[in-house]
This record gives structure tokens, sequence and C-alpha cells, in this order.
């Protein structure tokens, strides 16, 4: 009879082992591997209605966390003047995206989202929140030094490209 309780611990311990031998292999969580390795693999396991998903973006103001998850949204949008409430703070406005990604990341693959605010001169939406000069209203300062802080982000555009409004580059 003693040995009963080694022969259940020995069961018990050869179960979880199997268990966890099967565990599928995710490429595309390793962080190891190479993006194009985790890409395929990930975009070979979504299903059609992931990648409809995916490739959809809707307003703050119809999502939740529910919405999220149900529809494998991969973008949200502030458009302006969609607030989460009326003179809102920052926290409000944290935890109102904190939720959405919360939903995201529950669906069976846990892709994040892309959380995004139409406001090129800053975050107006934002009760008390600075308001930053655009482009165009630092050129008409004509202070020179303020061009230094301005960034680009697309250096593959021909320079002579480089003071397009909405593009993005290193200034030099």
């Amino acid at each position: 009879m003693a040995k009963s309780p080694f022969l259940l611990i020995g069961i018990l311990v050869l179960c979880c082992w199997t268990a966890i031998a099967n565990a599928e292999y995710m490429i595309y969580k390793d962080h190891k591997m190479p993006i194009n390795h985790r890409i395929k693999d990930l975009v070979n396991r979504m299903t059609l209605e992931e990648k409809i998903g995916q490739m959809t973006q809707i307003e703050r103001s119809v999502a939740s966390a529910e919405v999220m998850k149900k529809y494998y949204i991969g973008s949200v949008l502030s458009g302006g003047g969609s607030v989460p409430a009326p003179q809102a703070s920052p926290e409000a406005w944290v935890d109102m995206v904190n939720d959405f990604q919360k939903g995201s990341l529950s669906t069976r693959l846990g892709i994040p989202m892309i959380y995004g605010i139409d406001a090129v001169h800053g975050n107006n939406n934002v009760y008390n929140a600075t308001i930053f000069p655009h482009n165009i209203g630092l050129g008409a300062t004509r202070q020179g030094s303020y061009r230094s802080f301005v960034d680009f982000l697309d250096i593959k555009v021909p320079r002579q490209y480089k003071n397009i409004k909405k593009k993005y580059n290193k200034v030099q």
C-alpha cells in the first residue's frame, strides 16, 4: 500500500512531461528567429477572418476589448474630437488604450493592435495638453535652430522631397 502514492506521483509526472513535450513550437513567438521566418509562420497560422481583421482600422468610438477580440481588429484611430470622456485625463487615455490592447492580446494568436491619433500638431484631445507647432509654423518663425529638432522617417525618398509636410527623414 505504501507504494501506491509513488506510483500515482510517477504517473502524474509522466502525464505532465508528455503534455510539455507535445506543446506546439510557435516560430512567430521566438524572438531569436529571423523576422521573415516569424512573419511567414504567423501569417500561415492566421485564418481568413484574422487576416481581414488585422487589415481593419476602426474609430475609437466603436472600439472595445470585446470588439478587438471578436473581429481581430488590427488598428484603432482616434479622429479629431474623439475622446474617451469629456476632459479625459492622460490616465483615462492610457486606460482606454490598455483595454483595447488587452482585447487584442487575448485572441488566439495574441497579435497586439496599433493605436493612432489624428494629431499632427500634438494631441489637443487630451485635456490640458500642449499643442506643438506644425512644420509650416516652425518655418514661419524663421528660426533655423528650430529646424534641427524636426525629424524625418523615410530616408529612401529622394533628397529634393525632404521638406514635404508629412514626410519624415533625418535632417542633416
